[in-house]
């Protein structure tokens, strides 16, 4: 029997992402409206709405349900954002981030992820989106400031040069720390260089290439 997918969205967010304290209701809207099921490879299709990271290819992963609406309340994103994407994988995140912003740029490390992406955030009717491929952690640099970033995996430390992207009182998600315990940790810039942080909850994703904790030799 086919699957409704829009009745498993509906699921998704009533049973999943909701009951794990995600009460903004224009978060709960763009994950219920936009088609999750569009963004997944086809083999997995039917698991879209689970509550799972779904493989990507090249040992990435697509954030559970739970986690996007988690980061998406967090960021508090406002109509005249423009936000800062590390890590565009399926291009799920971008949607929803693009949904309540005025604009994203998302990079990536991955040519064929960004291909993929962009084709899939055009077939949904996306204009405000744009999609790099760079290496974010060492190489990649912006020609402009933002006003929130967000970091879909993990590092164990966060690079300082990304702070020096943010404009005074932009927002930035960046999960951190050693797996299989990291934090998402939201920064504030207060200006001077200074941050606010708060840790929110936490998670596991495989970490950014060149972001990966130092391997300790044990003798």
């Amino acid at each position: 029997m086919a699957m409704n997918f829009d009745q498993a969205r509906l699921n998704m967010v009533e049973n999943q992402v909701r009951p794990w304290e995600v009460l903004d209701g224009r978060v709960l809207d763009v994950i219920g409206n936009v088609h999750r099921e569009d963004f997944v490879a086809a083999a997995h299709r039917q698991l879209a709405f689970a509550d799972l990271c779904l493989p990507l290819g090249h040992g990435e992963v697509m954030m559970k349900p739970v986690v996007e609406g988690r980061v998406l309340q967090a960021l508090d994103l406002q109509p005249t954002d423009h936000v800062l994407e590390i890590g565009t994988g399926s291009g799920f995140l971008t949607a929803c981030l693009a949904s309540l912003s005025a604009k994203v740029t998302s990079v990536d490390i991955h040519a064929d992820f960004t291909v993929a992406a962009t084709k899939r955030l055009q077939d949904a009717g996306f204009t405000n989106t744009s999609l790099v491929t760079g290496e974010a952690v060492d190489g990649w640099q912006p020609n402009e400031l933002f006003d929130v970033l967000v970091v879909t995996g993990a590092v164990s430390s966060i690079p300082a040069r990304w702070l020096t992207w943010l404009k005074t009182d932009a927002r930035a998600l960046i999960v951190r720390g050693q797996s299989p315990v990291q934090h998402a940790t939201l920064l504030t810039h207060e200006g001077a260089g200074r941050y606010r942080e708060e840790t929110l909850f936490e998670t596991d994703l495989p970490y950014l290439t060149h972001a990966e904790p130092l391997k300790r030799f044990v003798f």
